[in-house]
Order: structure tokens, then sequence, then C-alpha cells
């Protein structure tokens, strides 16, 4: 995977410039202070590493294939572990920065509610795309790896307090 980060930093720069924009232009349209800096960009650029992994490093599913049982990945084989691991992993990251970079996502529900609609979309999207499979599982254990950024959050920053 490591061979598509330089395409995620290329990508990472225009994607976490337009997301702090955005993201400014909303506070200041709503009269809010601004947003931080530093954690909004490493949130878009951690956000276009993910996409670029998600759809660049996997095999094409074939088209329309997708698995609606749950922990049907689960147990098959040691790479099929690995991969169900691998999920959890990749959004550990996203969760840490989102609670990071938006108040809002500290809040638990939140925070959950992000990974499970970007793991959604990035399913729906490799499901139409055809550049991988469209699995529950992966919804699952993308939401769980959201859920611990979200705790390795709250444990860093309390540590801070």
């Amino acid at each position: 995977m490591l061979r598509y980060l330089p395409y995620g930093l290329a990508m990472g720069i225009p994607v976490a410039l337009a997301l702090l924009g955005a993201v400014r232009l909303i506070g200041r349209r709503r009269k809010k202070e601004p947003a931080a800096v530093l954690p909004t960009l490493f949130f878009g650029f951690y956000l276009s590493l993910m996409l670029i992994i998600t759809f660049l490093s996997r095999e094409g599913g074939g088209g329309s294939v997708f698995d609606l049982k749950l922990f049907s990945t689960w147990g098959i084989n040691d790479r099929n572990n690995a991969l169900v691991l691998e999920n959890v992993l990749l959004f550990v990251p996203y969760g840490f920065f989102a609670c990071w970079a938006f108040g809002r996502m500290r809040r638990f529900h939140w925070c959950t509610l992000l990974g499970a609609s970007t793991s959604l979309i990035i399913e729906c999207l490799q499901l139409a795309t055809g550049r991988g499979f469209f699995q529950i599982d992966d919804i699952v254990t993308n939401t769980l790896g959201a859920v611990a950024g979200y705790l390795f959050f709250h444990v860093v920053f309390w540590r801070r307090r």
C-alpha cells in the first residue's frame, strides 16, 4: 500500500485545502470561531489517502458483487482475517482526525455516524465502479475502527487536560 502514498499525498493537498476553505466558509457564515488549520488539514490528507487506498489497492469486484452476510469474511483464512483487521485499522486515524478537526465529532454518536456513513459511501462507490466488493462486514469493521479512533482521541486529549 505504500506505493499509493505519493498519489494520496498529491491528492491530499488540494482536498485538504478545499476542506479547510469549506469549513472556514461555513464557520464564517454561522459566525463561529474559525476551524483549527492543522487538524482540518490532517483530516483532509487522511481522507484522500484513505480513498486512494480503498480504490487503487483493491482488486476489481467483477461488477455487482455484494455480500450482506454479517461476519462472512472472518475466520475463513488468515488472508481474510488480515483484511478484516486492515479495515478496522484503516478507520482508526479517520476517527481520531475527525474528532480533532471537528468539535461535533467529539460526541460518540456523531463520530460513529460519520464513520458508518463514510464506509457506506465507499462500499457503494466500490460496488458501482467494480473496484471492490460491497460487504456489510467492511461497514461494520470500518465503523469499529472509527470508534477506536474516537476512543484513542479521548485518551490522548484526556491526558493533556
